[in-house]
């Protein structure tokens, strides 16, 4: 059984395509990559995946059934969002943030046990914010905040997680920890991995699975090998790109080639 199975999915806003069927399956446990230029559709396929966005057509199966056939709170306690932007407009503590994942399995209106903040305690202790635990959202960095908001959507033990570009606007050691997690989670705990990037080399140094995006259409997928090509992503990114391989992870690595 697939974790996710897409078919012949298509959206349009105000009778302008951005998804155009589009078909894809991920298998369980993968670190699954969408990635494209800016436009391409990628968040917008997130959103869809995470039923925050309907689609016009197609088909959508979630460990094997249909994603209409959920309920949000049954939704949620098989995925997890995590968005590239959270707000601070209501700052709670990094534990009362983390601690609100677990409402998928309480419901709204109850009261968290010793389980549940148990298992808060655990998902901080996994992406290291434990010691951040009674500081407010708003006075911890942005690498510091990603790591919260992901262990919110660790806390609500789901087996799917999709991330919406959760490395942009950080510096490459704040990169290297929010990968370095995932793929920590995804190994160690079985968990799916569905993410945005726009970042080709992290996408081709992580990624199992790479979906390559541009106007709604799929334009490629497989392993990094196979689409972090020169041709294709000079075609796809319409620029010139230089591709060889990194010498520590034998993985393509993309560099950009100035205009002349």
């Amino acid at each position: 059984m697939s974790a996710v199975t897409v078919r012949d999915l298509s959206l349009s806003f105000r009778h302008t395509p951005v998804l155009r069927n589009i078909s894809l399956e991920v298998q369980p446990g993968a670190f699954f990559m969408i990635i494209g230029p800016n436009g391409a559709g990628k968040t917008t396929l997130l959103k869809v995946l995470a039923n925050l966005i309907a689609s016009d057509k197609g088909n959508i199966e979630i460990l094997g059934k249909p994603l209409s056939s959920y309920s949000k709170r049954q939704l949620a306690q098989v995925t997890a969002m995590v968005p590239q932007q959270v707000t601070t407009d209501f700052p709670f503590t990094v534990a009362e943030t983390v601690l609100m994942g677990r409402s998928p399995h309480i419901g709204l209106l109850a009261i968290e046990g010793k389980e549940d903040v148990d298992i808060a305690n655990q998902a901080m202790e996994f992406t290291d914010v434990a010691h951040l635990a009674d500081r407010k959202l708003d006075q911890v960095s942005g690498g510091e905040r990603q790591r919260v908001i992901i262990a919110r959507a660790i806390c609500q033990q789901t087996k799917i997680i999709l991330l919406d570009e959760p490395t942009a606007a950080l510096d490459p050691s704040h990169q290297l920890k929010i990968m370095d997690l995932m793929e920590r989670l995804r190994r160690e705990q079985q968990i799916t991995v569905i993410m945005v990037s726009h970042d080709l080399n992290l996408a081709g140094m992580y990624g199992q699975q790479l979906l390559l995006l541009k106007n709604g259409k799929i334009e490629k997928t497989g392993t990094p090998q196979e689409v972090l090509t020169q041709e294709q992503l000079t075609s796809s990114y319409n620029c010139s790109l230089f591709v060889d391989e990194n010498p520590i992870t034998q993985k393509p690595r993309v560099n950009l080639v100035p205009e002349k």
